[in-house]
């Protein structure tokens, strides 16, 4: 009896929708960059300003991850015989190292305009804010959307970006009103709300750091996906028992490295047309894998007709 394919499964869409995605985020931060920049210098507000050093690094960051999926599509050659996958996740890292600068730098200049007494942020600032952060919030969907359709980990960092964009702008929003409602002697508000967003954009940056280390240490993917990958392989007809099975990613796409127990009398002829017939299934049900890596093992006839572990 066959499997249903599971519903982790569904096929990839095409690769070139992240870098569409990506170049649509590039373009929307870049006018946001220099609406809150302009919106900053003139309204007095330094949380705005320090939201537009956050889009301006977004504009970077995504620069990279542009570049990154480009050189992860790339098929496998002689020097990279499992593909280029992995490049996405240096970009990851790439990304989150550089939101980690942004926010010491953020981070510093707050605690020092807490400390100097200066004017309190004009009010046009809260509509620039507004539209900010409904703007932001809708591209971060759109952008989470892809990377989950196309399961790369890249992709979805950087709809975090978009997202911690219009966190960090909410923040300036509280804190410019309450120094405009405080009046007199609330004017650092603004620049705990820069503070704060520099916090938000660190928590962020673990965020999208810690699953790309996992993929360059290939760390195994997730126990369900890895369980319905050996129930399928058990499926195929000449499979005794699936001893072992790892899955690692790799870019959009991931690897899966299996042991699967044949009768030892079988001839190595009819072994091989079972591994093929299992990494075929297993694929076919399940096609974010771009390879299937299987060991025959011999299980040894035993009294009574079954098979045994020959031991290995």
């Amino acid at each position: 009896m066959e499997l249903p394919a599971p519903n982790t499964n569904t096929p990839l869409s095409d690769p070139t929708k992240g870098q569409r995605t990506t170049l649509i985020g590039i373009a929307i931060s870049f006018v946001l960059a220099i609406v809150k920049a302009v919106g900053g210098i003139l309204g007095n507000s330094y949380a705005l300003i320090a939201d537009a050093i956050e889009s301006t690094v977004d504009i970077i960051t995504s620069g990279l991850l542009w570049v990154g999926l480009r050189w992860s599509a790339k098929p496998a050659d002689d020097n990279h015989p499992y593909g280029h996958g992995k490049a996405e996740a240096l970009v990851a890292i790439g990304i989150s190292l550089a939101l980690c600068v942004a926010a010491t730098v953020i981070a510093i200049e707050s605690i020092h305009n807490i400390s100097v007494p200066h004017e309190s942020p004009k009010a046009f600032t809260l509509i620039i804010l507004v539209v900010v952060i409904l703007t932001k919030e809708l591209l971060a969907r759109y952008v989470n959307k892809t990377g989950e359709e196309l399961g790369s980990g890249a992709v979805k960092a950087d709809a975090f970006h978009h997202r911690s964009d219009a966190i960090t702008s909410a923040a300036a929003f509280i804190g410019i009103g309450i120094g405009l409602i405080g009046g007199r002697g609330y004017e650092m508000a603004d620049d705990w709300a820069a503070l704060f967003a520099a916090v938000i954009i660190v928590i962020n940056a673990y965020k999208i750091a810690r699953p790309a280390v996992g993929e360059l240490l290939d760390e195994e993917l997730d126990t369900e996906l890895k369980e319905a990958i050996r129930q399928t392989a058990a499926t195929v007809p000449g499979v005794i028992q699936v001893e072992k099975c790892h899955t690692r990613k790799m870019g959009i796409m991931a690897h899966a490295d299996m042991h699967i127990w044949v009768n030892e009398n079988l001839s190595v002829a009819e072994g091989h047309r079972i591994a093929h017939a299992v990494k075929d299934r297993v694929r076919e049900r399940h096609p974010r894998l771009v390879d299937v890596h299987i060991h025959i093992e011999p299980a040894q006839e035993v009294e009574g007709g079954g098979v045994g572990d020959e031991g290995r």
